[in-house]
């Protein structure tokens, strides 16, 4: 462990040596280009004066670009409206109704799924199942429910007070 430190601590100060590197090369480099651009103005700048006026508009152009292209191209946040439902306190579930139909804890839980508006994929999702352990369950529930569609399905269970 303590070499594990050492060689965390080494690596970390190697970093810093780098970074100080690197920034003192390049301001070095920018200072000489600084030096270089003032000697050129300096001397040839009563030669070039339109052609320093546009090299300035387009690099203000250029910036602006940038910065307009940040702007378009930058990460939007989506608002999700979110519905939550109202329910009674006075819902209790119907056991026996949950017995007599055959109905397992798990079908259970993906008819609850199914009347909250989940699709297939999403309730494998959310519960760790396949998406055809799924199915098998969906179809479970309407075999012993005698249902034909996801519409009919919950909508029996909700009469039996199986579901809310």
């Amino acid at each position: 462990k303590r070499f594990l430190d050492f060689q965390t601590d080494s690596l970390f100060l190697n970093c810093i040596y780098m970074k100080k590197t690197v920034l003192i090369y390049g301001f070095s480099l920018a200072a000489l280009i600084i030096l270089l651009k003032y000697f050129q103005y300096r001397y040839i700048m009563l030669d070039l004066k339109v052609e320093v006026y546009a090299g300035i508009i387009a690099l203000l152009f250029t910036l602006v670009g940038i910065w307009a292209g940040g702007k378009i191209i930058a990460p939007k946040t989506e608002v999700k409206e979110v519905l939550i439902p109202v329910f009674n306190n006075d819902f209790s579930v119907d056991e026996t109704a949950i017995q007599n139909t055959g109905i397992s804890k798990r079908e259970l839980e993906v008819l609850q799924l199914m009347a909250e508006g989940y699709s297939n994929q999403e309730i494998a999702g959310k519960i760790f199942i396949s998406l055809s352990t799924v199915k098998t369950h969906v179809a479970g529930i309407f075999l012993k429910l005698n249902a034909k569609r996801r519409t009919d399905a919950i909508r029996i269970a909700q009469e039996m007070k199986i579901i809310r």
